[in-house]
């Protein structure tokens, strides 16, 4: 029988938030591949999402969880060697071709389907798909996505916003691109994937912050960017000191944009 892969969307880290669908894929699989970055952080710190994944298991499962480990595969991210656009999708090709690699070596070992708990939604900014379809290339598997809470919905939710104006878009970037997409005209921008929230030029925008949304460390702020950034990089740190990680997202948005 052709085996199944599931990618599942499971929220950004509020259990409550994982959908019914969610669950029912996951108690439908054989077991879960689960990208493990334990000591490529500093210190060589266990990864805190591989447990953040199997609280979600113990929590949604009517059985205990089958998870198989995998160490993440390296990737490039010195600036000189991914500095142009370019370089930096051609850094990130290869990583995701080294977790495909990993991903058929542990497919080949343990038969049944299986699923990867995607966190939030994998329509955002996540390469599991991209690197599901590569296997999906290269031995027969069927897959399914199944949609989750994401970020961008919890952000709203969180500063009880609604993330465009009256008949205008909303334009999503990454925090590596987000100068790009004000210089090309851009004034209301969510943002993701930020290394650093630095705005230089911004000060007189708005900005509504969140990060680690959906867990017990949330951390929420609002205001001018000239006036809160430091508060910004204040809760980066404190959610670096108690969850081990950092997952944030921003509304941005230019001062003579109304509400």
């Amino acid at each position: 029988m052709t085996r199944t892969i599931k990618i599942i969307g499971v929220g950004p880290g509020d259990p409550d938030q994982v959908t019914l669908e969610a669950v029912a894929a996951m108690r439908s699989v054989d077991y879960f591949l689960v990208t493990d970055k334990s000591g490529t952080a500093k210190g060589g710190m266990p990864d805190p999402l591989v447990r953040a994944r199997e609280e979600l298991l113990d929590r949604h499962l009517d059985r205990p969880a089958r998870v198989v480990k995998v160490a993440d595969a390296p990737r490039e991210r010195r600036e000189e060697f991914t500095g142009t656009d370019a370089e930096y999708r051609t850094a990130v090709a290869d990583w995701h071709r080294a977790r495909v690699e990993k991903y058929l070596a542990v497919l080949a070992e343990n038969p049944g389907d299986v699923g990867f708990l995607v966190w939030g939604d994998p329509a955002f900014y996540d390469s599991t798909i991209r690197v599901v379809d590569q296997i999906a290339s290269e031995i027969e598997i069927v897959v399914d996505v199944i949609p989750g809470i994401s970020s961008v919905q919890l952000l709203a939710a969180r500063h009880r916003l609604v993330l465009h104006d009256v008949g205008r878009p909303l334009y999503v970037t990454t925090g590596r691109a987000v100068h790009e997409a004000v210089e090309a005209g851009h004034d209301n921008l969510v943002v993701m994937l930020n290394r650093v929230v630095d705005l230089p030029g911004l000060e007189d925008w708005r900005i509504w912050w969140g990060g680690n949304l959906g867990t017990r460390e949330e951390e929420l702020v609002a205001g001018t960017v000239g006036e809160v950034l430091p508060a910004i990089e204040e809760a980066r740190n404190r959610l670096r000191d108690t969850s081990g990680w950092v997952m944030d997202i921003y509304l941005l948005r230019a001062p003579r944009t109304t509400r």
